[in-house]
């Protein structure tokens, strides 16, 4: 199975109906897909993983092997609880603090900085193109995400997945849905190790080219679509032969948002057969949504059932 790939240089011309019909159906049927095409800077895209990497290797990868995590692998103790990972978490939106990671440098921050500012225009862009799809305003997701704040929650986790001895003894990262919105994935272009579970099977995302974006959709998007896109159950797995970095940026709601199905999502509920019947009899041969939206309407008590 190859995950799908959405080419946003398509959005602009004849070929858009095709293009956001496989982004719904890589929403609905995946819950994850790679974006190519998506105008951010390449060069910096580069420029940030080789500061994350030289981050890691003088201020996190001699701590890391002289953890608790690594000891426990090498007794080969329980390892089921633990995961074979680094990490660290910069805030971007609604407030940043990026300037309180120890031993950060100021080049990293700007470039940091400067990449989340072109990642946000894609994940606000795909945010759109989802509510559109849903047959929502474009702007629902966003301003659901906003609450009572001037826009969605954004932050990335940082992560290296050191060279591990022992792969077969201990889970990079275990298996999850993730719990926010719209995730944007920045991954190792050489070492492999993400996982989705899709049908049954788990099926492994190759390291990207071209830098292209790996996207999957939240528990908080699954809640909003009413279950027609889903979060999908992932993981990363350790590696023997190299360390993997992941740089996932999460475009989710904040924390006062207050998250329910979209209303023009939801059927009809608590209404009496009758009430339905007495309607379909009038309109029996037209189409059944406006019948399903009458209903849900007399239910919130808009309107009458017609005559």
């Amino acid at each position: 199975m190859e995950i799908p790939v959405i080419d946003f240089s398509n959005l602009n011309g004849d070929k858009r109906g095709d293009t956001m019909a496989l982004l719904h159906e890589a929403c609905e049927k995946w819950g994850c897909f790679m974006v190519e095409n998506h105008e951010i800077d390449t060069q910096l895209m580069e420029k940030l993983k080789q500061l994350i990497n030289t981050y890691y290797e003088e201020d996190l990868k001699e701590s890391f092997y002289q953890s608790e995590i690594a000891k426990r692998l090498e007794k080969q103790q329980n390892t089921s609880d633990i995961d074979w990972e680094i990490t660290f978490f910069i805030w971007h939106r609604p407030t940043s603090n990026i300037n309180e990671i120890p031993n950060i440098s100021r080049e990293l921050c700007q470039t940091m900085d400067e990449y989340i500012a072109q990642l946000l225009k894609l994940g606000e862009k795909l945010s759109e193109l989802m509510s559109e799809n849903l047959g929502l305003e474009k702007d629902y997701i966003k301003k659901a995400f906003s609450g009572s704040g001037e826009g969605p929650a954004v932050g990335t986790k940082v992560a290296k997945y050191p060279q591990c001895p022992r792969p077969e003894l201990v889970r990079g990262l275990r298996e999850h849905t993730d719990a926010g919105g719209i995730i944007l994935l920045l991954q190792d272009d050489k070492v492999p190790g993400l996982e989705f579970f899709k049908d049954g099977k788990w099926v492994e995302i190759p390291p990207p080219k071209n830098n292209a974006v790996f996207v999957n959709t939240g528990d908080q998007v699954e809640v909003l679509s009413n279950g027609l896109y889903k979060s999908v159950l992932h993981r990363v797995m350790p590696d023997n032969s190299g360390s993997r970095t992941s740089i996932a940026t999460f475009y989710n709601p904040i924390g006062d948002a207050i998250i329910s199905p979209a209303p023009k999502l939801l059927y009809p509920s608590n209404f009496r057969y009758g009430d339905y019947l007495k309607l379909y009899g009038s309109t029996k041969f037209g189409e059944k949504a406006p019948r399903f939206e009458c209903m849900k309407n007399m239910t919130n008590g808009h309107k009458n059932i017609p005559a």
